[in-house]
């Protein structure tokens, strides 16, 4: 049986720019099933595979930053009958740093077919063949002609792999299969079908390539007319499969005024956070190796600033900040700092005393929007003894709390928006209601207004 997956693992990585270049690292799992002395064209697909894996083997000689080892599966006990089959055929023949072409070659020309097919169980074996390392990208190339036969599900056991951040997605190419039985394959990663002894040898070049050759990315973060212009946010590439955060990176415009290309690798499925306020993400990203891909993602973004009006005693002021229409809290922002956000309209609580609320607020593409608070007056609350009581602002002829007096003070600074208040207070030391005592008083802006507790 002979078909070609390719799978990849690599340490966790913060940042697309490599600082040094990964190991990469290829395992070789070749099937010597009894199905491989099936005839293929000019000869036996053993033959075959054999041939032209050892002419891939002489070009990979001198490549540096490479390291090659071998696993075969069906070659060491006879295939007897369907109940009767050795399921664990599976052996590491030449592992990582044991001799490399060389050694391999030697192992592929002993293997003689025999037995059966588990794709499944060698797959879930291979994972084992790497030793451990802190920058390496390992790859595993399975040959194999046809499917699973020993009632592995070799789907299921690459989902697991990648979901652990194992390997990656695989890349599978099949021999002289069926067409009914591609879709078989499909599911484990990337399918190539070789028809012929030539599409094998190109298909075998093809992984190779997108194995070793860089890839190159660029993010375009589209405006409100669908041009790149947006930057200078945060990007996060998580593995679509495993959810890993795989990479960091903030968006750059280079010295042309173009997104910068990143270098990401090519061998998974990714899901894309872009930061802005709120954020947008984009799902299964496939990049193609070996070429210049572009990602596009909507982030048209303007910025809205608030400002009082006039000299303030606010200090820290913020609103909270909300999608229009929604309840949950998008943003805290602070008064006077410029806060950048998508394009959209949003509703917004200022904590003034008492809260300002303004719904509907646009942010407009490039655009700067200006929120402005009236300026406070400074209510001077002054009382003869340490006591309980509130603030309510006056609307119509309801009382809206706004505001509790400290009980360990005598005099109270507040800043409180324009309007109409009561104050409604009673000493420590009396017993009856009787006591207590209220006020009403006007604020305007600017001023300061006293008011006294007698």
């Amino acid at each position: 049986m002979l078909a070609l997956g390719f799978l990849l693992s690599f340490s966790n990585t913060t940042s697309a720019q490599e600082k040094a270049k990964p190991l990469n690292r290829i395992l070789f799992v070749f099937d010597g099933s009894q199905s491989m002395f099936g005839r293929w064209e000019s000869g036996m697909k053993i033959d075959i595979a054999k041939q032209l894996l050892n002419e891939l083997l002489d070009s990979l000689k001198n490549v540096e930053n490479l390291e090659l080892a071998l696993r075969a599966y069906g070659h060491q006990s006879p295939f007897i009958s369907s109940t009767q089959r050795d399921c664990k055929d599976t052996r590491l023949e030449v592992p990582f740093g044991g001799g490399g072409v060389p050694a391999i070659k030697k192992a592929l020309d002993k293997i003689q077919p025999k037995g059966t097919t588990p794709i499944a169980y060698s797959l879930e074996q291979s994972a084992k063949d790497f030793p451990p390392c802190g920058n390496c990208r390992n790859m595993i190339i399975l040959i194999t002609d046809g499917i699973e036969e020993c009632d592995g599900d070799p789907c299921a056991i690459s989902m697991a792999l990648q979901a652990k951040g194992i390997v990656l997605k695989p890349f599978v190419i099949g021999i002289g299969l069926d067409l009914e039985l591609i879709d078989r394959f499909k599911c484990i990663g990337s399918y190539f079908n070789a028809k012929n002894e030539r599409s094998f040898k190109d298909i075998l070049n093809v992984v190779i390539s997108q194995a070793l050759n860089p890839t190159s990315v660029q993010v375009n973060l589209l405006d409100i007319n669908s041009n790149p212009t947006e930057t200078d946010v945060n990007m996060t590439f998580y593995d679509a499969i495993s959810g890993q955060m795989v990479y960091n990176i903030v968006h750059t415009m280079n010295h042309r005024g173009l997104p910068d290309t990143l270098g990401i690798d090519p061998l998974t499925t990714y899901r894309m956070k872009v930061h802005t306020v709120p954020s947008v993400t984009k799902d299964s990203i496939v990049l193609i190796p070996g070429i210049h891909n572009i990602i596009a993602i909507d982030a048209p973004q303007g910025d809205l600033i608030l400002k009082v009006q006039g000299k303030h005693d606010y200090e820290n002021l913020q609103a909270i900040v909300r999608k229009g229409g929604e309840t949950n809290t998008l943003n805290l922002q602070k008064v006077s700092k410029k806060q950048r956000y998508l394009v959209g309209t949003y509703d917004l609580e200022i904590q003034t005393l008492p809260r300002m609320y303004v719904s509907g607020v646009n942010v407009a593409q490039s655009h700067t929007t200006t929120v402005e608070i009236p300026q406070p007056g400074m209510a001077h609350i002054m009382r003869n003894s340490k006591g309980v009581g509130d603030v309510f602002v006056k609307e119509g002829v309801n009382l809206n709390w706004i505001y509790s007096l400290d009980p360990n003070l005598t005099s109270e600074s507040i800043p409180l928006q324009p309007g109409t208040y009561k104050v409604v207070f009673r000493p420590t030391g009396s017993k009856r209601a009787f006591y207590t005592i209220e006020q009403d008083f006007t604020i305007f802006s600017g001023k300061s207004q006293l008011v006294e507790l007698k």
